[in-house]
């Protein structure tokens, strides 16, 4: 039987074979610890780290390479970036923005936060998903240390108008951090160009391992010190203790220098894939709904409202032919309806009707994908 179509890269993706054959030497052969640099072997691990270090800091803008900050993906890194921030600068204020449609590793941190006292406000977006603006600059007041908005939505794909929210935050001196976690390796990413202060990133969201990630943390107007929230070594300048992840760093890094170097063209093809997926399901089904901004948006994702298709029923029928989410990936044990959805007006019966395409480096046939959709929703309704 021929192996289904993966469309969910927005959840994960499959680790480049030039990423792999990069990482393969730092399991067996340069296998010692980085933090022991008294000896060749620790040395050796040392320098590769350092050399990742750099090619990450030089992709993502940064001035310095000790502003990269390795952690084991987003998650951890919201996590640092928002509790540690937190932590660190509470005595200036206690208020914290960010947007209703953040990923749960934001959410459920700003959530954690109010039982440090935090003060938590969410921002409205709009019906394509873009964060209201002016809403946000309203939301500001003295008390407000930090504003958190994610740069790319997972679930419908929405890009966010970073610049101009670094610029606003810069101008009030509010820290400016943005979840990139769906951007990296997909978009161009300037920090200092974007007046980002905090940055995270996982690898395996554009072709790299799992378990490996990062944050950005800007060094220069401001300097910025997290408090840490993990103990036990003190390295990575004292943000993030632990042994680190070589073979992970190292793959990280070429992942995401290859992805740089391809990514106006695979962005290019899969803009072009996704379009003629939607416009071959819609020729059949007129009222099927695009959801997300209709431009700017992640090339690789579709995120579609197929009025009368429960989505997890679309999903069982297919499975044999094509591998894809409903909604966020992240969130699929729970039963509600998804908060992206339903904050851009989609009501909860649609949102169980709504499917989420992630498109890669492996999805070459969009006549096939339709085809294969267009059969499975004229099964289900009959």
């Amino acid at each position: 039987m021929e192996e289904p179509i993966y469309l969910d890269h927005n959840a994960t993706t499959p680790v480049d074979r030039r990423v792999l054959e990069k990482m393969l030497p730092y399991f067996c052969e340069v296998y010692g610890n980085a933090a022991s640099i008294d000896h060749i072997h620790g040395n050796k691990a040392k320098q590769a780290v350092d050399e990742a270090r750099q090619t990450i800091a030089k992709l993502l803008g940064c001035r310095k390479e000790s502003e990269i900050v390795f952690t084991s993906g987003a998650t951890e890194a919201n996590n640092l970036a928002l509790i540690g921030a937190f932590r660190k600068f509470r005595d200036k204020g206690r208020h914290i923005i960010s947007s209703i449609i953040e990923h749960p590793a934001v959410l459920d941190t700003l959530n954690y936060l109010k039982c440090e006292g935090a003060e938590i406000t969410l921002v409205p977006v709009d019906a394509c998903g873009v964060i209201d603006l002016e809403a946000l600059e309203a939301a500001i007041t003295k008390e407000t240390i930090l504003i958190s908005v994610m740069f790319a939505n997972n679930e419908i794909g929405t890009i966010q108008p970073i610049k101009e929210i670094g610029a606003l935050a810069k101008s009030k001196s509010i820290l400016f951090h943005t979840d990139a976690a769906q951007a990296a390796g997909h978009e161009k990413i300037n920090v200092y160009d974007m007046d980002i202060d905090l940055l995270s990133f996982s690898a395996h969201k554009f072709c790299g391992p799992k378990g490996i990630g990062g944050l950005f943390v800007r060094s220069y107007s401001p300097l910025i010190k997290l408090s840490p929230i993990s103990f036990g070594g003190g390295h990575e300048k004292g943000m993030r203790s632990g042994t680190l992840n070589v073979p992970g760093i190292v793959g990280m890094a070429e992942a995401l220098s290859l992805a740089n170097k391809e990514m106006k063209a695979e962005n290019n093809r899969l803009m072009e894939v996704a379009s003629l997926i939607c416009q071959r399901i819609q020729q059949t089904f007129p009222d099927i709904k695009l959801n997300g901004h209709p431009q700017k948006r992640l090339s690789h994702n579709l995120n579609l409202t197929i009025p009368g298709v429960e989505a997890k029923a679309l999903i069982h029928l297919l499975k044999n032919k094509l591998s894809f989410s409903a909604g966020s990936a992240c969130s699929t044990v729970k039963v509600e309806p998804s908060h992206v959805l339903k904050s851009i007006g989609i009501t909860d019966e649609e949102a169980f009707q709504t499917i989420r395409l992630g498109l890669g480096q492996s999805t070459l046939d969009a006549q096939r994908i339709a085809d294969a959709l267009i059969q499975g929703i004229l099964r289900i309704k009959g």
